[in-house]
């Protein structure tokens, strides 16, 4: 009784948000435009290009793309978590035999579509590693697989010939592409070299990274190169790895010209429901932050959190892995979005130059329908968290004032998450003739709740305004949303074209209600909405 009393209590409540676009809070970066994935081989087969052209049209920013094993020896078959390209090879007498035939089509996918390579330049090819057997790695999920990082995650036995390598693939890059284009590209030497993927010491990474960064250099001098793409810097060992690299380059001032590691959560089940744990991915953006201010020569870099997600591990399925079920429906874009507005408001306060959050999930091929990877679209049908990605793209301009009755500050997440109240919050941009603001409403638990009844007033529209145009977007259980339809049609894994049209339809940002044009009174005006738990809406005003 008491808690029915509650429910309809919380109902009742109103949270009120205002958004004050006169006040301006700061950029509004394009940190969300960047994606990542493990399988390079995926990016051009059946449903690679097609995610790749959205992703690249989600957005007027720049997005970028980021894949493991692109310097791996193989024929270029893909498989969970591996991937291959062959550009090196060794012939009889130890010589190099470079082969760009794959990397250049994965980069001409990317380039094609409208996008940009964020290239890893890893992992190590099998005629240059120093323990060159067994080379090829599986992956099984659910099984250990202990022996997945093997002779592609071991040191070069020649590092003249490592840093030749990289210095070979720029100038083929800048004489195919261009050098203008390839200035805008990023350069990251390897990924997570304090854990399994390098068999190395930190010593030897710094190395890695030297000989990398002269290569690059020497090719284009004004390429951007970066690193170390370390592990979750709350851990004491990964902010250490950071720390001693920074300390290395500044030391022997070898080049660094934007800086990298990433930001991971943890959910895990809770009885019968799914807690999701954004507490544990902003202490690893806090963390990694005061390690770079320890170095004030590069306090001003950019950072990129080359992975940042709700856990680690994109090629574990919600069906073996139960605590990964938020990644079909709508907790993982409203995830997304409360992560977004911590990672600006730590930025802000810690004064970081965060310029990307690096979201790990792609699609993966020859899998089935909605089968809990961690992904943007499952057989060429969007999940909701692309169209999350979609409603940023909206946002333009700059990062303004927002108050709001329900909110979780950052402090309260890094402390202790979202696990009291709800985080009915919001973050709004100003642009030349628009404001936006994006309002969720989160909770780490995944259980079910009252929505919110939201009152969101805007202010700070021109005086001369008389009429303007709201457009409100949604991502719930009936809008943005493949996964419910896929299941409402009966969860078909061979659905007839009919059906995959009517997916492919559902998997689009879609509007709550018609636009409509309202008048503003006093430069203010007042949306009212029901916001369910787990939803996301963006409200725009445009004139």
């Amino acid at each position: 009784m008491c808690i029915a009393l509650a429910a309809v209590a919380a109902a009742q409540d109103t949270v009120t948000i205002q958004v004050d676009a006169q006040t301006r809070v700061g950029a509004y970066k394009p940190i969300y435009s960047y994606f990542g994935y493990d399988e390079p081989n995926y990016t051009y087969l059946k449903y690679g290009p097609k995610l790749v052209g959205e992703l690249a049209r989600l957005s007027p920013a720049t997005v970028y793309v980021r894949t493991h094993f692109m310097l791996c020896t193989g024929d270029g078959s893909p498989g969970l978590k591996w991937g291959s390209t062959n550009a090196y090879t060794e012939d009889a007498a130890g010589k190099p035999v470079y082969d760009w035939t794959l990397t250049d089509r994965i980069f001409d996918t990317y380039l094609r579509a409208g996008a940009k390579p964020f290239v890893e330049i890893g992992f190590m090819p099998r005629d240059l590693s120093t323990k060159p057997d067994p080379y090829k790695p599986t992956w099984i999920p659910g099984e250990r697989n202990e022996q997945y990082s093997i002779g592609w995650s071991y040191p070069p036995k020649d590092y003249d010939k490592w840093g030749e390598l990289v210095h070979q693939w720029v100038r083929h890059a800048v004489q195919k592409y261009g050098r203008a284009e390839v200035e805008s590209w990023y350069w990251e030497v390897w990924n997570e070299p304090d854990i399994s993927y390098w068999h190395g010491t930190p010593e030897e990474y710094d190395k890695l990274y030297e000989y990398a960064a002269a290569g690059v250099k020497k090719a284009l001098p004004t390429a951007r190169v970066g690193g170390p793409a370390t592990t979750s810097p709350r851990n004491a060992k990964a902010a250490e790895f950071l720390r001693q690299f920074l300390a290395y380059c500044a030391a022997r001032k070898v080049p660094l010209d934007f800086i990298t590691y990433h930001a991971k959560g943890a959910p895990r089940v809770m009885g019968d429901h799914v807690q999701m744990s954004l507490s544990n991915e902003m202490n690893d953006v806090a963390r990694g932050m005061e390690v770079i201010h320890q170095f004030p020569q590069f306090a001003k870099l950019p950072i990129v959190l080359s992975e940042a997600d709700p856990e680690g591990c994109a090629a574990c399925s919600a069906r073996v892995y139960p605590h990964n079920a938020y990644r079909n429906g709508t907790l993982y874009p409203v995830y997304t979005a409360a992560a977004v507005n911590s990672i600006f408001a730590l930025a802000d306060r810690l004064k970081g130059n965060m310029e990307g959050m690096l979201t790990w999930a792609f699609e993966f091929e020859d899998q089935p329908y909605f089968d809990g990877f961690r992904t943007l679209a499952t057989n060429g049908i969007d999940k909701p968290v692309l169209n999350v990605f979609r409603m940023f793209g909206l946002m333009k301009g700059e990062r303004v004032k927002v108050q709001s009755s329900g909110a979780v500050s950052a402090e309260e997440i890094l402390k202790a998450g979202v696990r009291e109240k709800a985080d009915v919050n919001a973050l709004a941009t100003r642009g030349e003739r628009e404001i936006a603001a994006m309002v969720w409403n989160y909770h780490d638990d995944d259980l079910p709740a009252a929505g919110a009844a939201v009152e969101l007033t805007i202010a700070g529209i021109p005086a001369a305004v008389k009429r303007a145009l709201l457009r409100h977007y949604r991502i719930d259980q009936e809008h943005s949303n493949a996964y419910t339809a896929w299941k409402a049609l009966g969860s078909p894994q061979n659905p007839s074209a009919e059906q995959y049209a009517r997916l492919e339809a559902a998997g689009q940002l879609e509007l709550l209600t018609s636009p409509e044009w309202v008048r503003p009174e006093g430069g203010k005006v007042t949306a009212k909405f029901s916001l369910p738990r787990q939803g996301v809406s963006l409200i725009e005003v445009s004139w």
